[in-house]
């Protein structure tokens, strides 16, 4: 179990780094791998990161956006181009290889949907990119899809912390605990609706 100390720590190295340079390339960087292969979304940078600076939420969010969609690309090519070895494994790792060839089947009905939707979710979306590689769908469709999704998801969360970015400070710092059980729950929660849905 993580200790109170050490999630507050984290929690004031994110809210520090808004102020650093290269803390926005550290938030690219984790985008951009967790549209492929890393478990982790960019949302534990952005949300802290934005509460520090809600002026730059914004921005944030466009970096988010443009950064993941480009690791969906790799996602992507890893499922087209390299499914047997990397891809399989990824899928494996997370335990969604049952569901694959379903979620392959539906693409020729419902592809651009099944993106923008799981997108969306906190579904992981490196299951998104690779079985769309994998499926050969679109791949114009696949990044204008990803574009909206994800892109959805990061401007939300910059609207929300652009506007009322103050009140969740407190809120969050007077309970992190709590609110970092509930963003790992979200994450746990979209493997499980993978793993039920897809």
């Amino acid at each position: 179990m993580v200790h109170r100390g050490m999630l507050r720590r984290i929690y004031d190295w994110c809210i520090d780094a808004a102020h650093k340079p290269y803390a926005m390339w550290i938030m690219g960087a984790v985008a951009f791998a967790e549209s492929s292969f890393f478990p982790v979304p960019p949302d534990v940078m952005l949300i802290p990161m934005s509460l520090a600076r809600p002026e730059r939420a914004w921005l944030y969010a466009a970096v988010c956006t443009v950064t993941s969609v480009v690791g969906g690309l790799l996602g992507y090519a890893i499922g087209a181009l390299l499914y047997d070895s990397i891809g399989h494994w990824l899928i494996e790792f997370y335990g969604l290889g049952g569901k694959v060839e379903a979620f392959r089947a539906s693409y020729a009905e419902w592809g651009a949907l099944i993106i923008i939707g799981k997108g969306l979710t906190p579904i992981p979306y490196k299951l998104v990119t690779i079985t769309s590689g994998f499926a050969g769908y679109n791949l114009g469709l696949f990044v204008l899809c990803s574009i909206l999704a994800r892109g959805g998801r990061f401007f939300v969360v910059a609207i929300l912390l652009n506007r009322y970015g103050e009140w969740i400070r407190v809120r969050i710092e007077k309970h992190l605990g709590l609110w970092v059980a509930l963003g790992a729950a979200v994450l746990v929660l979209g493997f499980i609706i993978a793993l039920k849905m897809i």
